[in-house]
């Protein structure tokens, strides 16, 4: 796995991005929907609120209780991220957790009984810590210090444990411990002095599979051995390989890891601890995302990512063939739990119109059923946007991949504004799936092309590398041309094209505006970066094991001062004369607070329109309903007034 381009990325599942949105108690009634009647065919299009949308429910993770007759799962129904329970017949899921402030985040139930196992940091400072939730309600903090991040790494193979790493011994580096959970009493496996990345545990706990990475392109497996407390290097190799542990094979015998060594496309090989070969076991077109096995290795999984959607392959070892999954139209399937008995399994099915829902599958008779439906009934899926996948030619003639949005219906003769729309990273990638915020946008009047510019993962490692310290240029130019791309579409309105991002997205949206100045009309960005020497300097301390890779791709603050003010926007604000509207929040970790406000200040300075939305209980991500209805409103607002009805002068 490629850990450095999660670096600037939205907080996984809670931010920006997020598939469906939960549906909030108390929430005050959404407003009346109103229709519009496009008389060329005698469809009606149905406009929803904001809340409306938000009143889909997101939910992620799945756990198998100790008797295989629940499913733990994290949602938002409550308004913020709570633990809930579902039985695997269907029913009433019951809310375990009442968190009214902090979202919760599930990670497992008990091994033996219905304690569980949940995660959660405050504010959106990123420093979680490990809790459990005992059966009479109570809580307790099992990994308190206040200053340490603390994170999940998979119970032992015999359950009487579970280990975690931390960070409280040295700021920099993540430790591993194992947690007996008869005392909760920590005990330390693994002291990291040389930053490398913990990343899979054998189940007789005799061996840890480290990665270390030199740069984003190059980095390595180790073989600890826990009893001897010796290390082995297993992926020497020349040139720039990426190597990562994915999954020790049952019988702890074998490491299973993804490489991509003479290949463009993440691999899946073997190595055999004992005589030292390696062996390859599964190649595709695309990237293997991840593979592991069942608890007693009866099947192995595997994730493809194919063009921006997500494939599952789930490989019966002693029948020799693959697992015949449900297919659902228009959606895909990911996210797979298989209980410790190997017969029962959830997953998700998620699709461009339909938010994630949980499903339970038994394995052995083959039939299936939906648990959750999180799809507001008020919102009716033919008037949301199909997601298209298309690419266009830069201005190289390398083809870039996107995934394109446009509303149900377009009236004959009506010309329509546009948002091109950039990810998170640098290095993710826009996929096919449910995004509330997108949905909402499109089914407003905005079409929507998100863009997959160079430097994204998922289309080989040539096209991943196309980026590096070139970011601000050539990945810009990218979206320029998704601009042009745009403007082609006879029902587009060519001078109503903005640009829009989160993250290194919301970065995007800044260098679009200060180093290319007549392209965009608008933007929109959130929480992106202004000033990359202080976003560089200010990386959190337990990032060390990438720091040094981080900063050859994007420049090191102590050496490249000259050529990070020139990618910076805050320092070429002078020139952004578009309407600009940016949202924070101000516990965020990775972009400071400080970002924002600069280069708000120094864009007002223009006498350009500047509007500023500050989320005090937010850091890098939305993770509450009200903050998000709050954020995406005033977008709508905001790109009403100054794109739908485009001004030409902006004098104040």
């Amino acid at each position: 796995m490629k850990k450095l381009r999660f670096i600037i990325l939205l907080v996984v599942v809670i931010g920006l991005m997020n598939c469906g949105k939960g549906k909030e108690e108390g929430t005050p009634p959404a407003a009346e929907t109103k229709t519009a009647v496009v008389t060329e065919t005698a469809k009606e299009v149905k406009h929803y609120t904001i809340e409306q949308f938000m009143n889909t429910v997101s939910m992620f993770r799945s756990s198998f209780s100790h008797d295989e007759s629940k499913v733990l799962f994290t949602g938002n129904k409550s308004g913020i991220y709570n633990a809930y329970s579902i039985p695997v017949g269907g029913g009433e899921a019951e809310q375990l957790t009442v968190s009214e402030k902090e979202s919760v985040i599930t990670l497992s139930y008990f091994p033996k009984d219905n304690r569980i196992l949940f995660t959660g940091d405050k504010g959106g400072n990123e420093l979680n810590h490990i809790f459990v939730r005992n059966e009479d309600g109570s809580e307790k903090d099992l990994t308190p210090e206040p200053k340490a991040k603390a994170m999940f790494f998979g119970w032992s193979y015999d359950q009487k444990s579970f280990f975690f790493q931390s960070n409280k011994r040295d700021p920099k580096f993540m430790d591993l411990y194992e947690m007996d959970i008869a005392t909760f009493t920590p005990k330390l496996i693994f002291k990291n002095t040389e930053g490398y990345d913990p990343a899979e545990i054998s189940n007789n706990k005799k061996h840890l599979a480290l990665r270390k990475t030199d740069t984003d392109h190059n980095s390595d497996i180790y073989l600890y051995d826990i009893e001897k407390k010796e290390m082995k290097h297993l992926t020497p190799h020349e040139g720039d390989v990426n190597n990562s542990p994915s999954a020790f094979g049952p019988a702890s015998k074998k490491l299973f890891y993804l490489t991509d060594e003479n290949s463009e496309f993440n691999y899946l090989k073997s190595y055999d601890i004992a005589g030292g070969k390696s062996e390859k076991i599964l190649e595709k077109k695309w990237d293997i995302r991840y593979a592991y096995f069942s608890k007693h290795g009866k099947y192995r999984v595997a994730s493809i990512n194919n063009d921006g959607r997500t494939e599952i392959e789930i490989y019966d070892m002693a029948a020799q063939k693959n697992l015949t999954l449900p297919e659902f139209p228009d959606a895909s399937i990911s996210s797979i739990k298989i209980s410790d008995s190997e017969k029962l399994m959830t997953f998700y099915a998620n699709g461009s119109k339909s938010p994630s829902s949980l499903f339970i599958y038994n394995i052995e008779t083959g039939k299936y059923k939906q648990l959750t439906d999180s799809m507001n009934p008020e919102i009716d899926k033919a008037h949301l946007a199909k997601a298209e996948v298309i690419r266009y030619k830069s201005f190289d003639g390398i083809d870039i991949p996107a995934i394109f949005y446009k509303p149900a219906v377009i009236p004959a003769g009506v010309k329509i504004p546009a948002l091109v729309w950039v990810h998170g990273g640098p290095g993710g990638q826009s996929r096919v799936g449910y995004r509330g915020v997108i949905q909402y946008l499109v089914n407003h009047g905005y079409a929507i092309l998100a863009v997959n510019n160079r430097g994204s993962s998922g289309y080989g490692k040539t096209f991943y590398g196309l980026d590096d310290l070139k970011h601000g240029q050539d990945d810009l130019q990218d979206c320029v041309e998704a601009k042009k791309f745009l403007k082609a579409r006879d029902y587009i309105d060519g001078d109503k094209i903005g640009i829009i991002g989160g993250s290194y997205g919301g970065y995007m949206v800044l260098a679009a505006l200060a180093f290319t100045p007549e392209e965009f009309t608008v933007g929109v960005d959130i929480f992106g970066v202004s000033n990359w020497l202080r976003t560089l300097k200010s990386i959190p301390p337990y990032w060390e094991s990438f720091r040094k890779a981080l900063y050859k791709e994007l420049g090191n603050p102590e050496t490249d001062e000259e050529f990070l003010k020139k990618k910076s926007p805050l320092f070429h604000a002078d020139k952004i004369t578009k309407p600009l509207i940016v949202l924070q929040g101000a516990n965020d970790p990775r972009v400071l607070k400080v970002e924002s406000d600069e280069i708000v200040a120094a864009v007002k300075k223009n006498n350009v329109p500047v509007e500023y939305v500050v989320f005090e209980d937010e850091g890098h991500g939305f993770r509450k309903k009200k903050n998000e209805i709050e954020a995406y409103k005033a977008i709508l607002k905001f790109l009403d007034k100054y794109l739908k009805q485009k001004k030409e002068t902006y004098i104040y």
